[in-house]
């Protein structure tokens, strides 16, 4: 009869489910690292460039997008609350890139504003935009489950700072 002790070492040899459970993780973990770091990049580069958009009106003349309801409630014309939207954009772009944990759910908030808005503006005319847009909330929301995971564990030493 012999007696064994558990001494709590593993030996160099991993049973090979072990192995490719490991492996698998490490490329699950790999996998939410890059799409940590691609959600970041957009929503740090997409706020801030429409942000911008905001005070030129190069791509689309962004009044014109203004629910009234939310005009008549506001403070001067539909321009100069586009300038305060742009300012808002720029800042949510900013604090993405600083603080992602905190930015992504910023953002989702101010898309989910946008949708409303969108979905007031003589409907169904801007539904399609509110679909696009509710698609880029939920793309916000998942940068912000991400960074709650990658952040921590990049301080942690699990994740280096490059893929």
């Amino acid at each position: 009869m012999s007696t064994t002790f558990d001494t709590g070492t593993r030996s160099a040899a991993a049973p090979p489910q072990t192995r490719g459970a490991s492996h698998e993780l490490l490329g699950v973990g790999r996998a939410a690292h890059q799409a940590f770091w691609l959600l970041r990049i957009g929503f740090t580069a997409a706020p801030i460039l429409f942000g911008l958009d905001k005070f030129f009106n190069w791509s689309v003349h962004w009044p014109d997008y203004l629910a009234g309801w939310i005009n008549d409630i506001m403070p001067g014309t539909a321009q100069d609350f586009m300038y305060v939207v742009g300012a808002i954009e720029i800042a949510a772009g900013v604090l993405v890139l600083f603080a992602p944990r905190i930015g992504a759910f910023v953002v989702a908030g101010w898309l989910a504003g946008i949708i409303i808005n969108l979905l007031t503006k003589n409907p169904p005319e801007y539904y399609d935009i509110a679909l696009r847009d509710f698609g880029l909330m939920l793309g916000a929301l998942t940068l912000g489950r991400l960074a709650l995971a990658v952040v921590p564990a990049r301080k942690a030493g699990i994740f280096s700072r490059t893929w």
